[in-house]
C-alpha cells in the first residue's frame, strides 16, 4: 500500500472522490462533512448544517453539487463552489446510510433504517419512487454503472438487485401518443417503477454492503458473517459463486477494483483486504493499530482509493504506476505488463524486446522497481521487491529486438538494489551486513565494500562510483579506493538523475530538488508543495522536471518556473531541444513540445550571454509581469522596459536604470504631481538642470526652482521668479529671491510694504543705504532700533556667479550591454559607419582651399545663402563610371593612408591590463588598480574574506605604482605606470611588472622592532606591529624560490608571536580568576618564541603558578627555565628556589586545564589545548590551528582569512607560476 494522503478527524462514514479535481468528500459521525485536496494534503472547506452522523456522501460527475445524508432524517444538495446548501430533500423515516447520484439521469438513490429506498429528482427536488421490500435496515444502495438496475444490502440478511427500466421509461417523455395515454393510466391507477429482479440470500447475518461491478454481471457483498461473497447474474437469475473468508470481525464495505481483478474489503477487524477475483484468494492485508474501518471509496479515473476509519482517512494506492525505465544515449529501455520494451527517441519508435517477469505472481508491488543498462554488454539488470528485494540480470540478444518473444533465463539474486557500475560489473547492496557485493556477468562476486553509512539503496554515480542513500544524506563511495568523494545532508531522496556530463546532478525527493556538482557540493535546494515525480537535464544545463500536475525548470543558480500544466502525471525519460519524451502511467511512449522560451532567456541572462538575451527579445513574445519583475530583480531595468506598455511601469523601470529621455516622455504621459516630483529628484542627481527645471515648472514648485536657479547661478531667471512671486503675492517668495539675488533695495521694500518698518530700517543701516534708512526713521521716529555697538555686520550677500552653469558634464561611457541593440533595431548598420566620421576627434585643421578661401568662410557663404542657382546648373565634373571587374575592390585603408587627412592612431593597451593579464600576483594586480580581481586571488589562494585590513595596503600599492605627470593647464593629467627592474638596456617595447610599495626587507625591521617592544614588554606595540607584517605579507613579491621559502618561515614565526601576545594580553584582562590567568600563562611558554622571550614567559609562567599555590606546575616552568641555560643570573636564582620550595610539597592547588607531558597547540580563537589526536581546523593562510567548532569563522590570529576554507596557497613569486 502506497498511502498518498491521511488526515485525523472524528470518525469517517461517507467517502467520495471528485471525478476531474484533487478532491475527497469526508463525511464524519460528529455531522460535519469535509472538503480536502489530497494532492496539496489541505483542507478546502467544511460544511456544517447535518444534526447528528452523516453516514453518506457522494459528488456528481459533471455538475458542482454533492449530496450528503444523516441521522437527521435529511438529504441535502450542496453546492461547492457557492459553500452552501441548496436545498433538503424530506421523506426518509429513520437514519439515511447512503446517497449517490445517478451518472446519467438527475436521480439520488437513498438507503434508509425506515426499511426504504427512495429515489429522488433532484431538478425537480420531489420522490420519484419508493422500493419497499426488505424487512430491516437497508445498509446501502446504489446504482448499476450502466444498467437500469440498483443494488441494495440489509440487515435482513438478503442482498436485492431492483430493475428500474420502468422508472427511466416514464422519466424520458415517450414519443407517441398511445404510450403516453398507457402512461396516463399507469400515473393514475398507480403503476409499479421498481421491481424486485433478484434476492440473493446466502449471508447468514446482516448484510453491510453490496456493490456492481464496472463491467462485468457480478456483484460483490460483505457481511457481519465476516465473509465477502461473490454473486453472478444473467437475464434470468443471479447465484452465488464463491466466498472469500480471512476477516475476523464485521465487514463494512466491499467493493471491485476498477483497474485489475481484484476486491478490496475492510472491516471493523481494522484491516484492509485485497483479493484476487480470479483465484478467489488473498492477496494482501493492510492492518491499522486502533481503527475499525467504516467505508471505502475509489476515484473514478484513477487508480486511487480511499478508506475512511474511527480516526480519520487515508487515500492510497495498492501498485507503484511509475514504470522502471533507464534512457542510453538515444534510446530508452523500459518496462510494461511484464515484458521489456525499447524505445527510439529519434525514430520515435517502440518494439517489443522480451518477456521478463514470470506469469503468475500476482501479490502486488511486485513490478520492477529500477532498471539499469550496460550499452556494451547489452544487458539488462532489474530489481523488484519480490522475495524482500531481489535483482534479475538479462542479456538481450542483439537479433531479439523487434521479436520480442523468446524467453531468456535471467540470472537472479537477492539485494535491495543493483546497478551497473562499469561496463561488465554491477553492484548489489546487501542491506543485512550494509555492504556492496561487485558482482560480474556470471553473476559472481568480484569484490566487497563494506559502504561508509547505512545505506539503503544505491546509484550509479559515473564508472566505478555509487551513490548511496541513507535516510537523511547520501554519500558518492568510490569502489576502487574505497574512499567517500562526496557527501549531502538531503531530505530522503527517491530519485537521482545525473547530466550528459555528469558534472551535475538532481536528487529528488517527495518535495524537494538538490541540485549538487558531482563531487556533492550544494548548488541550490528546491521546495515544492506538491510531489516531486520525475526530471531530465536538457541540452543547455537546465534541469527540467515534473511534479504531479506541472513541467518545470530549475536553473542552477536556484531560478525555477512552470512551463506548463499537466492533466495527468508523466516520468519525463529525456529532453531534446523543446521536446520533452515522456512515459505515462499506462507505459505508454509520449513526446511533449514545450515553448523553452523563458528558461532560456534567464539562462542566457545567468550565463551573460547577452547577444542571446538581445535576439530573444526582438523576435519572441516574451513579456509579462513575471519577466518584467525577474529582469528588475536580476539588476537589468534598462532591459525591461522594452517589454512594458504601461507608462506608470516604464516610468519606475526607466528612474532604476537612470534613462531620463524615457523618464521624461512617461511623465508627460500620466502627467501627475508625485511623478515630476520624482522625475526632478533623478534628473538632479544627474545634473540635467534642464529636466529639473522642467518638472519643476510643471509641478509650479516655485521654491525649488528658484533654489536650482541659485545654485546654477541663472540670475536672468532668478528675477524672473521674483517678478511672478510679486503677482502672485506671495510675500515669502519674492523675500527669497531678492535675498538670493542680493538684491538689498527690494528686501527692505518688500519689509516695508509688510509693515516691518524696524527689520526694514535694520536692513538698510546695516547695507549703508543711508537715504532709505534715514526716511524709515523718520517714519518710526522714537521706535526706531538702535544697532548694536562695536560688531562690524557680515552681510547675507550671495556670491556674483562667474557663469551660469547648464548640465553636468557627461562621461562618455560604453552603451550598455543592451542599450545600442535595443535602440538600433531595424536601423541598418550604415548609420554606424556615418556617426564614426564626425566623432570628435579635436579641432579641425584649418586647411586652405585652392581659391585662398578659408573652410570657415565657405560654410558662411553657404549659411548665408550666397551660393547662386546657376552653379546648379553647370555641369559640374563629368566622371564617368569604369566598368571595372570586381576584383579590383580595394581596401579602403590604402586610400586613407595616402590622404592628408589626419587620423587619430588607435589606442595601445593600457599598461595596468597587460600587467593583470600577465600575472598571477594579487599584489601586481593591486598595483594595477584591479582590485576585485587581486581579492579574487587572495580569496583563492589563501581564503582570505575579510579585506577591510588591506584596504589601505591595496590604495598604496596602487598610488605606489603610477606617477602623474602634467603637460600644461588645459590638458588632462597624464598617468605614467611605473615598472620594477627597469634599467636603460630594456626595450621601450616590453612592459615590466608594476613596482611595488612593499619589499621583504621592510619586513625583516618591522620584525626586528617587533622582537625589541617584546624584550621591553610593550605587547600591545609588539602585537601591532607583528599583525601588520602579516597582513603585510600577501602583497608581497619576491623573485626567487629560496626567498619564497622564507616568506612562507616567516609567517610561521609571526604567526605564534600574535598567538602568544594575544595570550599574554587576555591574561592581563582576566584578573579576577586566578586558574585561568595560570592556563593562559601556560599556554604562552608553548608558542615558539625566540629564546630571551622564552625565557621572559616561562618565568613569568613560573610567578604566576607559584603565587597560586600550584607548586607542582611552578616546578616544571622552573625546570624548563633552567634548560635553557639562562644568562641573567636573576632568572637562574629564581628557578632554583622555586624548584627547592617545590621538593617540600609537590602539589597543586588547583587543576588546570594543562598537560605538559602530552604535546598540543592552542586554539587561536578559545585559547585552549589541542591535544595531539585530537580534531581540529585550520587558518589556510597563518596556519593557526583551531578547534573544530570555529571552522567557517573568521581567524582570530591574522584577522583576514576563514578558517577550514579550501586555498590553493601562498603565490608570492613568479618564480613559482614557470
Amino acid at each position: 500500500m502506497l498511502t498518498k494522503f491521511e488526515t485525523k478527524s472524528n470518525r469517517v462514514k461517507g467517502l467520495s472522490f471528485h471525478s476531474k479535481r484533487p478532491w475527497i468528500l469526508a463525511s464524519l459521525h460528529s455531522g460535519v462533512i469535509q472538503l480536502w485536496d489530497y494532492r496539496m494534503g489541505t483542507l478546502i472547506d467544511r460544511f456544517d448544517e447535518h444534526d447528528g452522523p452523516v453516514r453518506g456522501v457522494h459528488f456528481h460527475k459533471s455538475q458542482p453539487l454533492f449530496v450528503s445524508g444523516g441521522d437527521d432524517y435529511k438529504i441535502k444538495v450542496w453546492n461547492y463552489k457557492l459553500h452552501r446548501c441548496l436545498f433538503t430533500l424530506l421523506g426518509h423515516l429513520d437514519y439515511i446510510r447512503t446517497v449517490q447520484f445517478h451518472h446519467e439521469y438527475p436521480w439520488i438513490v437513498s438507503a434508509s433504517d425506515d426499511q426504504t429506498i427512495r429515489i429522488w429528482n433532484w431538478q425537480s427536488r420531489t420522490c420519484i419512487s419508493v422500493l419497499t421490500g426488505h424487512n430491516h435496515y437497508v445498509m446501502c444502495a446504489s446504482f448499476h454503472p450502466k444498467e437500469d438496475l440498483v443494488v441494495s444490502a440489509s440487515l435482513d440478511q438478503t442482498v436485492r438487485v431492483w430493475d428500474i427500466g420502468a422508472l427511466r421509461k416514464k422519466t424520458v417523455s415517450p414519443a407517441d401518443d398511445i404510450l403516453r395515454l398507457s402512461q396516463m393510466n399507469t400515473d393514475l391507477f398507480g403503476g409499479v417503477d421498481a421491481v424486485v429482479k433478484y434476492v440473493l440470500e446466502g449471508h447468514d447475518r446482516g448484510v453491510n454492503w453490496a456493490a456492481f461491478h464496472p463491467s462485468l454481471p457480478l456483484i460483490v457483498s460483505g457481511a457481519d458473517d465476516r465473509q465477502v461473497k461473490l454473486w453472478r447474474m444473467n437475464d434470468t437469475k443471479a447465484w452465488e459463486v464463491d466466498t472469500l473468508r480471512g476477516h475476523m470481525n464485521n465487514v463494512s464495505c466491499v467493493m471491485f477494483h476498477a483497474k485489475q481483478d481484484i476486491i478490496v474489503s475492510n472491516s471493523e477487524d481494522r484491516s484492509i483486504r485485497v483479493w484476487d477475483v480470479t483465484k478467489r484468494t488473498g492477496v494482501q492485508t493492510f492492518r491499522r493499530e486502533h481503527d475499525r474501518f467504516w467505508i471505502l471509496a475509489s476515484h473514478p479515473e484513477m487508480n486511487l482509493l480511499a478508506a475512511g476509519h474511527d480516526s480519520g482517512m487515508i487515500v492510497f494506492k495498492l501498485e507503484r504506476e511509475r514504470p522502471a525505465f533507464a534512457v542510453s544515449g538515444d534510446s530508452l529501455f523500459y518496462t510494461k505488463d511484464r515484458f521489456l520494451r525499447f524505445y527510439e527517441f529519434s525514430a520515435q519508435k517502440d518494439t517489443q524486446v522480451m518477456p521478463i517477469r514470470r506469469p503468475g505472481s500476482t501479490s502486488l508491488n511486485q513490478s520492477p522497481r529500477t532498471l539499469s543498462y550496460s550499452p556494451t554488454e547489452n544487458a539488462v539488470l532489474i530489481c523488484s521487491d519480490v522475495d524482500g528485494g531481489s535483482y534479475e540480470l538479462y542479456f538481450i540478444p542483439k537479433d531479439s529486438i523487434g521479436r520480442g518473444d523468446s524467453l531468456p533465463e535471467a540470472k537472479r539474486g537477492p539485494g535491495g538494489s543493483a546497478v551497473f557500475v562499469a561496463r561488465n560489473r554491477f553492484a548489489v547492496l546487501e542491506k543485512s551486513n550494509n555492504q556492496v557485493l561487485v558482482k560480474n556477468l556470471k553473476n559472481e562476486i568480484v569484490k566487497k565494500s563494506a559502504l561508509p553509512i547505512a545505506a539503503d539503496a544505491i546509484f550509479y554515480a559515473g564508472t566505478g562510483n555509487l551513490l548511496c542513500r541513507a535516510e537523511d544524506r547520501v554519500v558518492i563511495f568510490d569502489l576502487q579506493q574505497r574512499l567517500v568523494l562526496g557527501e549531502l545532508q538531503t531530505p530522503f531522496v527517491k530519485y537521482v538523475v545525473w547530466s550528459h556530463d555528469m558534472e551535475s546532478v538532481a536528487l529528488l525527493s517527495k518535495h524537494a530538488i538538490i541540485i549538487a556538482s558531482k563531487k556533492l557540493v550544494h548548488q541550490c535546494t528546491l521546495h515544492e508543495t506538491i510531489r516531486v515525480k520525475s526530471g531530465a537535464w536538457d541540452d543547455n544545463g537546465v534541469f527540467i522536471y515534473t511534479t504531479l500536475n506541472h513541467i518545470k525548470y530549475c536553473l542552477s543558480n536556484g531560478d525555477s518556473g512552470i512551463i506548463r500544466t499537466l492533466d495527468v502525471p508523466i516520468y519525463v525519460t529525456k529532453v531534446s531541444g523543446n521536446t520533452i519524451f515522456c512515459l505515462d502511467r499506462d507505459g505508454k511512449n509520449r513526446s511533449i513540445v514545450i515553448d523553452a522560451t523563458e528558461y532560456i532567456f534567464k539562462l542566457s541572462l545567468l550565463k551573460k550571454r547577452y547577444d542571446h538575451v538581445m535576439s530573444m527579445i526582438r523576435n519572441s513574445q516574451l513579456c509579462g509581469e513575471a519577466v518584467i519583475a525577474y529582469l528588475q530583480q536580476k539588476g537589468f531595468p534598462d532591459v525591461a522596459l522594452h517589454f512594458v506598455k504601461d507608462e506608470r511601469t516604464r516610468f519606475n523601470l526607466a528612474i532604476e536604470s537612470g534613462n531620463i529621455q524615457i523618464a521624461v516622455a512617461s511623465a508627460t504621459a500620466i502627467d501627475e504631481k508625485d511623478y515630476w516630483y520624482r522625475l526632478g529628484v533623478e534628473a538632479l542627481r544627474q545634473g540635467n538642470a534642464g529636466i529639473v527645471e522642467y518638472a519643476y515648472q510643471r509641478t509650479k514648485n516655485f521654491e525649488r526652482l528658484s533654489f536650482l536657479y541659485l545654485i546654477t547661478g541663472n540670475i536672468e531667471k532668478l528675477s524672473k521668479m521674483m517678478k511672478i512671486a510679486e503677482v502672485k503675492n506671495d510675500v515669502m517668495g519674492q523675500f527669497h529671491n531678492a535675498l538670493y539675488l542680493g538684491d538689498v533695495r527690494e528686501r527692505v521694500k518688500i519689509l516695508e510694504n509688510v509693515g516691518h518698518l524696524p527689520l526694514a530700517y535694520i536692513t538698510a543701516s546695516t547695507h549703508g543705504l543711508q537715504d532709505v534708512a534715514e526716511r524709515l526713521a523718520a517714519k518710526l521716529g522714537d521706535n526706531a532700533p538702535s544697532l548694536p555697538e562695536g560688531k562690524t555686520a557680515s552681510l547675507l550677500m550671495p556670491r556674483a556667479p562667474v557663469m551660469c552653469s547648464g548640465d553636468w558634464p557627461l562621461l562618455r561611457v560604453m552603451k550598455g550591454i543592451f542599450e545600442g541593440g535595443l535602440d538600433n533595431i531595424g536601423r541598418g548598420a550604415a548609420d554606424e559607419e556615418d556617426e564614426a566620421a564626425d566623432g570628435d576627434w579635436g579641432e579641425e585643421l584649418d586647411m586652405v582651399d585652392v581659391d585662398g578661401l578659408q573652410n570657415g568662410d565657405v560654410t558662411a557663404i553657404l549659411e548665408d545663402g550666397e551660393v547662386t542657382a546657376e552653379n546648379e546648373e553647370e555641369p559640374g565634373w563629368e566622371l564617368e563610371d569604369l566598368e571595372l571587374p570586381p576584383e579590383a575592390d580595394t581596401p579602403r585603408a590604402s586610400v586613407n593612408a595616402r590622404s592628408s587627412v589626419f587620423v587619430a592612431p588607435t589606442p595601445g593597451m593600457p599598461v595596468s591590463q597587460i600587467w593583470v593579464q600577465r600575472s598571477s600576483l594579487a599584489a601586481e594586480h593591486a598595483a594595477a588598480g584591479n582590485f576585485d580581481t587581486a581579492m579574487r586571488l587572495l580569496s583563492r589562494q589563501l581564503g582570505i574574506r575579510n579585506f577591510a585590513p588591506l584596504r589601505p595596503m591595496f590604495l598604496d600599492l596602487h598610488t605606489g605604482s603610477h606617477s602623474y605627470l602634467r603637460a600644461f593647464s588645459s590638458a588632462p593629467v597624464i598617468s605614467l605606470a611605473v615598472e620594477r627592474g627597469w634599467n636603460e638596456s630594456a626595450s621601450p617595447n616590453v612592459r615590466g611588472p608594476p613596482a611595488l610599495v612593499f619589499s621583504f626587507s621592510q619586513l625583516e625591521e618591522k620584525l626586528k622592532a617587533g622582537y625589541k617592544a617584546t624584550t621591553t614588554g610593550k605587547f600591545t606595540e609588539a602585537l601591532r606591529l607583528f599583525i601588520s607584517i602579516l597582513h603585510t605579507i600577501p602583497l608581497i613579491v619576491v623573485e626567487s624560490r629560496r626567498e619564497v621559502d622564507e616568506v612562507k618561515e616567516l609567517i610561521i614565526i609571526v604567526k605564534d608571536y600574535v598567538l602568544g601576545l594575544q595570550i599574554e594580553l587576555k591574561r592581563r584582562e582576566v584578573k579576577d580568576d586566578p586558574v585561568r590567568q595560570q592556563e593562559l600563562a601556560a599556554y604562552f611558554t608553548h608558542c615558539n618564541l625566540q629564546m630571551p622571550h622564552l625565557r621572559l614567559a616561562l618565568q613569568n609562567a613560573m610567578t604566576v603558578c607559584f603565587k597560586a599555590k600550584n607548586l607542582a606546575t611552578a616546578a616544571n616552568f622552573a625546570r624548563r627555565l633552567l634548560e635553557t641555560n639562562p644568562t641573567l643570573e636573576s632568572q637562574a636564582r629564581t628557578a632554583r628556589q622555586v624548584l627547592q620550595a617545590a621538593e617540600r610539597n609537590m602539589t597543586d592547588s588547583a587543576q588546570l586545564n594543562y598537560d605538559f607531558r602530552n604535546p598540543f597547540v592552542t586554539c587561536g580563537a578559545t585559547y585552549v589545548p589541542i591535544y595531539r589526536g585530537q580534531k581540529d581546523v585550520s587558518c589556510p593562510y597563518c596556519s593557526s590551528r583551531f578547534v573544530p567548532s570555529q571552522e567557517g569563522q573568521l581567524c582570530t590570529v591574522c584577522d583576514l582569512a576563514v578558517v577550514g576554507a579550501d586555498a590553493s596557497g601562498l603565490l608570492c613569486s613568479p618564480s613559482q607560476i614557470r
